[in-house]
């Protein structure tokens, strides 16, 4: 009984993850439209120490001030894996290609996410979640040739293709993040540090970076007098970094990386309605059923024995 509870409570915590990442990547396109990607990404995560410090305050958690060295090494290397090159792989594609086709690539995570946990951790990877991967898979590639072929457009140019792999790299940094971060949460260690561990090293690390380049000027000086550039970069780091990552490492500590990362994977379709609503972009019969596909190959990767 405890068992089924843990997992409902995972699979909860991540769809939550799931609806909290739609919203902040339509936020954060809003941002990175206006001040630039890098610039967003270094901004946003400090922000989202801030968010976390205080969460800790306010929830009265422990700072994770003495967690052992391992930890730091574990959960140090997934926050630069998914949150500093994942990520900025991710707010370059929001611009090049857009939220919907950016998140739909990152609907793979799942399948990398799960050939990693098999090869690093040995969690099972059956044949039918080896199916569910060639699914989803397909159902992406049918979205991109789709977009290509829409009325108005010619060929893939270099931005798609660029922005392409900029989402397949986020894609990969996510599940590379998450399989670091299931290893350094092990045990009862609070979800919240976690979080906040991951958040330190991936900033300190893009931060110091930023200072060797000599460009903390130029990338503060992105949102002078810019007022929705920063209510948009404040209120994303709300949604994604400290609610949405905080929901996904109790995803992944109350079930496996695979089921987890699969109703992880579910913001394209939270985010068909939200695009035209906000950005007004055209969707195909084509791109809303390449995205089913996709889908149900990521949720046959969930139900397959």
């Amino acid at each position: 009984m405890g068992s089924d509870v843990n997992t409902a409570l995972g699979a909860l915590a991540a769809i939550a993850t799931a609806l909290t990442w739609a919203f902040s990547s339509i936020v954060f396109t809003l941002a990175t439209l206006r001040a630039g990607a890098m610039a967003v990404n270094r901004v946003r995560l400090l922000m989202a120490v801030g968010w976390l410090v205080a969460a800790h305050g306010l929830l009265q958690v422990p700072l994770p001030l003495h967690a052992d060295g391992e930890r730091w090494l574990w959960l140090g290397a997934s926050g630069i894996v998914g949150l500093v090159l994942g990520d900025g792989c991710l707010f370059q594609a929001f611009i090049w290609i857009g939220p919907r086709l950016s998140m739909l690539l990152l609907s793979t995570a799942p399948a990398l996410a799960s050939l990693g946990a098999w090869w690093f951790l040995g969690e099972a990877l059956s044949a039918g979640q080896l199916l569910g991967i060639l699914v989803t898979m397909g159902g992406v590639a049918w979205v991109v040739q789709a977009r290509d072929g829409e009325p108005g457009r010619g060929g893939p140019d270099r931005r798609d293709v660029l922005g392409i792999l900029c989402g397949l790299g986020g894609a990969a940094g996510q599940a590379g993040g998450l399989i670091l971060a299931k290893h350094g949460a092990a045990g009862d260690f609070p979800a919240l540090s976690v979080t906040l561990m991951r958040m330190l090293a991936a900033t300190a690390t893009l931060w110091l970076y930023t200072a060797l380049r000599g460009q903390i000027r130029e990338t503060l000086g992105r949102f002078a007098g810019d007022r929705p550039a920063w209510g948009y970069t404040l209120a994303g780091p709300f949604l994604g970094p400290f609610l949405g990552v905080t929901l996904s490492i109790i995803a992944i500590q109350h079930s496996a990386v695979g089921i987890a990362s699969t109703l992880m994977a579910l913001p394209p379709v939270f985010l068909l309605p939200l695009c035209f609503l906000v950005f007004r972009e055209r969707i195909g019969w084509q791109a809303v059923l390449g995205t089913g596909v996709a889908l149900a190959g990521v949720a046959l990767m969930f139900l397959a024995p």
